[in-house]
């Protein structure tokens, strides 16, 4: 994650970071070490306030910000994105809860629009499927493939 990065970058101190972010420093802190796992709002909050895409804030594009890029995560095109990207490479949601460890159940409430998912599963899908967390957020429209963590390709 490059959180430290960018604040560092923007010259501001962890603490009005924190502010921003209605955190306590100790939480934000945390963060920054990747010691706990920012949350997928407050990382969306984060990216806005730094004007930056979620994939460069997670270190998997070297490209700052996308072109249109929306402020608000989208849980209603975030579940047909997921759905449509597993369904794309004839996995069961059986398959991917085992490749992710996570519970069966908790994949179809993502699909469904139940319940939003969590960074850990952003981060883990993104990887397996090498698609924009951006684009799967839909946070932009069009459909970035990353071909490794520092290159992108606009579909």
């Amino acid at each position: 994650m490059r959180l430290k990065e960018i604040r560092e970058n923007s010259e501001l101190k962890q603490f009005t970071v924190s502010k921003l972010l209605n955190v306590t420093r100790a939480t934000y802190s945390l963060w920054e070490l990747e010691i706990d796992l920012i949350p997928l709002k407050r990382l969306n909050d984060f990216c806005n306030i730094f004007n930056c895409s979620i994939d460069y804030a997670l270190g998997l594009s070297k490209e700052k910000k996308y072109k249109h890029q929306k402020k608000e995560i989208n849980i209603n095109i975030s579940a047909k994105r997921l759905k449509e990207e597993r369904k794309k490479h004839k996995h069961t949601q059986e398959y991917l809860a085992h490749k992710l460890s996570i519970n069966r159940s908790l994949i179809s409430k993502y699909e469904k629009g139940h319940t939003l998912i969590s960074t850990t599963f952003l981060i883990e899908y993104t990887k397996l499927y090498h698609i924009s967390s951006d684009y799967l957020l839909g946070k932009i429209n069009d459909k970035i493939i990353l071909n490794n963590i520092n290159s992108t390709t606009h579909i």
